[in-house]
Order: C-alpha cells, then structure tokens, then sequence
C-alpha cells in the first residue's frame, strides 16, 4: 500500500484530492501539511501543522510515495508579486524536493492552462517556470494538470470569479475538438482524475489538460 503527502488541503480542489485519497483503498497514510488545524479526522489521515519556512523540520523523516500539490493564491489576497512568486513556484519546487528525498516517485501538479516559461504574461509564465522547476527534479513520474476555469464553490469570496463561472457553464459547450482545453472543469473532477492517473503510470512526464481529465473519470 501507497502512502502520500498533500498540499493545499484546505483550498478548494486540494479539499477533493484529499478525501479522493483517503477512500481510495490503495493508500494507507495520507499526511497533509497545514499552516492551522483542520476539522478532519481518518484513521488515515496524519496532519502536520508548519509553513514552509520550517517545512524540511515538519516533514523530518516522513516517507511517502507520491506527493500531491494543489497550492496557489490570488492577486487579491497576495498583491505582492514577490510574495505570489513564492507561494506558486517556490513552495511547490520545495514541496517536491522534499517529498523526493523523502522517497516519493510521483509528482502530481495542479498548475493552469496556458503555463509557459516564456510567456511575457506574469501568470502564466510563472507556472510554466514551476512546472520547469518541477519536471527538473527528475522524479519518475511527474504529471501536470493544467485546467482552464476552475469551476466548484469556494470557501472565500471571489464575486468576479463567480461571474466568470456562471459564463463558461454557458459557453462550455461550444468547446468543441481542439478547443475542449479551454473548457471549464469541477475542481471534485480535477481531484478525481489526479488520484486515478496514479493508478498506473504510463508517462515520465504527462501533461493533462481536460480532454486527459475527464477520460479518467470513465
């Protein structure tokens, strides 16, 4: 049996890998790392509460091996591009750093449609660098995620990303062949289908856009 580690477990679609992962009868630990306690209890579960300045202490001899990353913020609750660049490259090149000196062998990234390390676009070059970042470190297997329109309720309010939800319901069926990428997806369908691709591995590195993600859910 499998043990694997998390990030992101509190936020909307690291909420859905986790419990994915803690019915899945294949795992026997799921450790989650989280800055404050959450309201969860598994015999599964081990929840380790630290950030990421003191991330290689907290996860001191843990083994596990897969690691799950589904971290990211927002430009509202970090405006600070220095402080965004961090939480979104940074912390998931160390998680998986960490996780693979741990013994992890897989890799799983929700990163975004579009992720290009030369793109002149703040956003999605930065994903694209961590998603370099990530492949860099040589796992043997790492798969990346890029949804289009994260669709699902979150906890915080995010009133314009509301109204950009309600319009791809809309216009999701008019994404069509090689279009389908640009389709909106469940961030539960998202989680889904990470925690089924690890079920077999068939790539050293894959990358899923919808098309990917909802065959797995079949």
């Amino acid at each position: 049996m499998k043990k694997a580690i998390v990030y992101g477990a509190s936020g909307l679609v690291g909420s859905y890998i986790l419990e994915n992962l803690l019915n899945n009868t294949t795992y026997e630990q799921i450790v989650i790392v989280v800055r404050k306690e959450l309201n969860i209890q598994h015999p599964k579960l081990k929840m380790l509460i630290g950030d990421f300045n003191t991330l290689s202490e907290v996860i001191k001899d843990i083994q596990v091996d897969e690691v799950f990353i589904a971290l990211g913020t927002t430009r509202k609750k970090t405006p600070d591009k220095k402080q965004y660049y961090r939480i979104d490259h940074d912390y998931p090149i160390l998680a998986t750093k960490l996780a693979k000196e741990n013994g992890a062998k897989a890799v799983f990234l929700v990163s975004a449609l579009g992720a290009n390390a030369k793109s002149s676009i703040f956003y999605t070059r930065l994903k694209g660098e961590t998603e370099q970042g990530i492949i860099s470190l040589n796992l043997e297997h790492t798969y990346i995620f890029r949804p289009s329109m994260i669709l699902g309720d979150r906890k915080e309010s995010r009133p314009m990303e509301r109204v950009f939800i309600g319009i791809f319901k809309l216009i999701n069926p008019l994404f069509v062949g090689e279009l389908s990428k640009y389709k909106g997806i469940e961030a539960e369908d998202i989680a889904k289908a990470m925690v089924k691709s690890a079920e077999q591995f068939d790539e050293k590195v894959k990358i899923v856009h919808w098309e990917e993600m909802t065959t797995l859910l079949k």
